[in-house]
């Protein structure tokens, strides 16, 4: 089975607010962009992903995106992340009434192509599945067999909507590169450990050489790799 994955992203200038503690107001949106399109070119050569639509209003992500070969779909509930995400999932259906879907983080940095298909072929035995994210309090992928509704519930505590609303958990292990979706500094320095995509390592590479104020700023106990 291949799917198609609907992936949403908030316009750059508001994302990532909660980085603050490790990145300026003028470098997150880099950094969200760099994790958006590491995500995407992974999920792109994953061998269960037919094709990715990205739902973005934002001009210069959604060039960008398009640019490693994702679909993009303009966010026009533009009502948060689980409308762009059934509008996604619609726009898609329209097209392939059975498709599979699956919707996935925009910020997972260190996705490996070859553990998103581990994921992916695990949810094809059930109607509807969901992957929790490293924290095991969110969702960092959902599911939807053919002919099945998305029902996204993203946002805080997730793993529970999700798992309240009957999709099944993939209980997996030695896949944290699906599961490490990044909004803290603490959530960087683990997906760095893992190992990021060239477009995340060379935001972060630019903000060691830039002026103090831009740096990533972790913990004494944390430094980054």
């Amino acid at each position: 089975m291949q799917w198609t994955l609907v992936i949403p992203l908030k316009p750059l200038a508001r994302a990532k607010s909660r980085l603050s503690d490790t990145a300026s107001d003028g470098v997150r949106p880099g950094l969200a962009l760099a994790f958006a399109q590491d995500t995407v070119a992974a999920a792109l050569a994953c061998p269960a992903v037919r094709d990715v639509a990205v739902v973005t209003d934002d001009a210069l992500a959604a060039r960008e995106l398009a640019a490693l070969g994702a679909r993009i779909v303009p966010d026009e509930p533009a009502d948060g992340l689980n409308a762009a995400l059934a509008h996604g999932a619609a726009a898609v259906r329209s097209l392939r009434p059975e498709t599979p879907l699956a919707a996935l983080n925009a910020d997972l940095p260190a996705l490996r192509p070859l553990e998103l298909a581990r994921v992916l072929d695990s949810a094809t035995e059930f109607p509807r599945a969901f992957l929790a994210d490293a924290a095991g309090i969110g969702t960092t992928l959902l599911t939807a067999g053919e002919g099945q509704e998305l029902r996204p519930a993203f946002g805080p505590h997730s793993r529970r909507h999700h798992r309240s609303s009957g999709a099944a958990e993939l209980l997996l292990t030695d896949v944290d590169s699906v599961r490490q979706d990044v909004d803290t500094g603490e959530d960087l320095r683990a997906a760095l450990t893992l190992g990021v995509g060239r477009h995340t390592k060379a935001v972060v590479s630019a903000m060691d050489q830039a002026p103090a104020t831009d740096r990533p700023r972790p913990a004494p106990s944390q430094p980054l790799p």
